[in-house]
């Protein structure tokens, strides 16, 4: 038998709120992050919405602590970490083998870009400062020195996939009692070489995304952070609190079928919740909602849909994608999800999956298109699917 590990505390901002009571309340009412670009600067502004997080450089770094010269992914990865901790109750690692697994796509690439625009004008010119942060593990370790966490600290990066696997490798590594306290998840702020890169691929809607709809059109980009603190029993017995739930099973499969598209017979999706359920020793019929990884383009939609088929025909679970509230933010969208997935066991809700008119033809099951209050949310699945095939389903169980 597994050791337990418990869900301790959790925080999170993205478009649709700045902490985890904001985001609950635009799930209640059904308001969307979505809207036309207005804090990044890109040729893109009036063309394609986006999720922005509604604060400038400058208002995150207020709330952080931080300088707002930082990279934007940093400022918003110590934003919704620090939430994290103080609904834990840890404000000191003092006695605690303590790590940050944190996950992000993008690093520091926004000023990057800010250099890159001043050196193309003149090579003299552009602050070399703003490429210091560029690659994905400096934002970790910004983050950690900010929080005073320095026994573990691990950047993952694997696409969409990204935090959701820094979630189940801290969950893995206080099993095995190598960290009492693992804060994992992961952050990334909207970029023009990320809007633009997704642009070409031709998966970007011009209007707001409705996944699992017949006539959806592609995914809108959004940006945020999201973070859990896992600890073992143990700790969760020190802390005068209840745990929000467990992680009851994890698992990662890679289907290889090409550079950015999944499989369309949903193979690594497939493997990733059978695994994950197999790992948590539960049956395709105990789990009471999927969250769905649900982009809104053809490929993702058709072969996540697929793989439910495969696994839960003829009985389905509730599901929806949160997407359609958050975008698709990249490597923050594992950690977001899984805070949305415990917070739907705590509180007994499913959150509706906006903009869904027509089922898709080949999937003889419908999202769930209405908030949903006191219903019965043992088990989840938060499925993460990513770029090369790189699929991750975490399972998460009542305490």
């Amino acid at each position: 038998m597994n050791p337990p590990v418990f869900v301790a505390g959790l925080g999170v901002v993205s478009a649709i709120g700045l902490d985890a009571a904001a985001c609950l309340h635009s799930f209640e009412t059904e308001e969307a992050g979505m809207a036309d670009i207005k804090i990044l600067h890109t040729r893109q502004r009036g063309k394609l919405p986006v999720a922005e997080v509604k604060l400038s450089n400058e208002a995150l770094a207020e709330l952080t602590g931080l300088s707002s010269g930082m990279p934007r992914t940093a400022l918003l990865s110590a934003l919704a970490a620090r939430e994290a901790l103080a609904d834990a109750g840890i404000f000191n690692f003092k006695d605690l083998r303590a790590g940050f697994i944190s996950a992000n796509t993008v690093g520091g690439m926004d000023k990057t870009e800010d250099f890159f625009e001043s050196f193309m004008m003149n090579a003299a010119a552009g602050k070399l400062r703003d490429v210091v942060y560029h690659e994905c593990g400096s934002i970790t370790e910004i983050v950690a020195d900010h929080l005073g966490i320095n026994h573990f600290i691990s950047t993952v990066s694997t696409a969409c996939s990204s935090s959701a696997n820094a979630v189940f490798t801290g969950a893995r590594m206080i099993r095995h009692g190598l960290l009492d306290l693992a804060l994992v998840g992961g952050a990334d702020a909207l970029t023009r070489f990320t809007l633009n890169g997704f642009n070409t691929l031709m998966i970007l809607d011009k209007s707001f995304c409705k996944p699992f709809d017949e006539h959806r059109q592609g995914l809108n980009l959004g940006e945020g952070a999201g973070y859990l603190v896992l600890v073992s029993e143990e700790i969760m017995n020190r802390l005068n609190k209840s745990a929000y739930c467990r992680i009851a099973g994890y698992s990662n499969a890679n289907d290889a079928y090409h550079q950015t598209a999944s499989s369309p017979g949903g193979t690594g999706s497939f493997l990733a919740m059978k695994n994950a359920l197999e790992n948590s020793g539960l049956v395709p019929g105990d789990i009471d909602y999927i969250n769905l990884h649900g982009t809104g383009t053809n490929n993702n939609d058709i072969a996540e849909g697929t793989a439910i088929k495969l696994l839960f025909d003829p009985v389905y679970p509730k599901m929806s994608s949160t997407k359609s509230f958050t975008g698709h933010t990249l490597g923050a969208s594992g950690g977001m999800e899984a805070v949305f997935s415990a917070l739907a066991i705590r509180h007994g809700i499913i959150y509706p999956n906006l903009r869904f008119e027509t089922p898709m033809k080949e999937l003889p099951f419908t999202p769930v298109t209405k908030f949903l209050n006191h219903q019965r949310v043992k088990h989840v699945i938060s499925n993460s699917f990513g770029f090369g095939g790189n699929c991750t389903s975490l399972v998460f169980s009542a305490s």
